[in-house]
């Protein structure tokens, strides 16, 4: 494929030998990218501070057709997020949407709409640490949308109609919903119309927005993360390391 030029964010980073690092890049036209960063280690490094976690960079590398890995050239630093990755919950929540992305984003399938998803929650959560837990929900339910992962709960999976504002649905073991009239067997728990109209907003407007509608409904914003977890844990078939509920900001 010869060489790649594209605007990237460091996902994670892994020690290579003496001197190299692998790094983990989702860039904007070619999808999630490994590739080797040789001489990384090294304290006059050609990468300088540009392979820091979290960081939006411009990058080129050169890509063989039968070679996941890609050989790094060149990174230019396009904006440093290591002030405050360095905050120890800050990292650890972002240290789970990074193993996310790994877990759910194919080697080398550009989509350029998971990676502007990515980069606006760390824009966000960046510049307002306090917004952190309701744009890791946010990023969650994106990244199972954008999958193909995430069913409706804006109609009722069983008569297609939209429940009634004011009436509790019922969540089923494949995650959809019911409505009174529907509910069906295997019945796990209930979900009010304020926890369905969380999951909806989150898909209609920007993180800060979906941050703003959410704020005083803390308990029901924990209750649809929960359910969002163990969507994933079952699509995934484990659990993912660092759970969003580890630490609190």
């Amino acid at each position: 494929m010869g060489v790649v030029e594209t605007e990237g964010l460091v996902v994670r980073t892994y020690p290579l030998g003496d001197a190299d690092k692998i790094v983990v890049l989702l860039t904007r036209d070619d999808g999630l990218v490994r590739g080797v960063a040789k001489g990384a280690k090294r304290l006059k490094s050609r990468f300088g501070s540009g392979l820091e976690p979290f960081t939006v960079v411009r990058v080129s590398y050169f890509r063989k057709e039968e070679r996941e890995l890609v050989t790094i050239s060149q990174i230019e630093l396009e904006r440093s997020y290591f002030s405050i990755a360095s905050d120890p919950v800050f990292l650890q929540h972002f240290s789970y949407a990074a193993e996310l992305l790994q877990s759910f984003a194919p080697p080398h399938d550009p989509n350029e709409r998971l990676f502007n998803m990515t980069r606006i929650c760390l824009e966000t959560a960046a510049d307002d640490p306090s917004v952190l837990l309701p744009v890791l929900m946010y990023f969650e339910t994106w990244l199972l949308k954008l999958g193909g992962f995430l069913p409706s709960w804006e109609r009722c999976a069983v008569c297609g109609q939209e429940p009634p504002a004011s009436e509790e649905s019922v969540l089923q073991p494949d995650f959809g919903i019911t409505c009174g009239r529907c509910l069906g067997r295997g019945r796990v728990q209930t979900i009010s119309s304020t926890q369905r109209s969380i999951l909806v907003k989150a898909q209609k407007t920007s993180p800060l927005k979906f941050a703003e509608h959410v704020a005083g409904k803390e308990a029901d914003l924990e209750e649809v993360a929960s359910i969002l977890r163990r969507m994933i844990a079952r699509i995934l078939n484990r659990e993912v390391g660092n759970s969003r509920t580890a630490a609190k900001p």
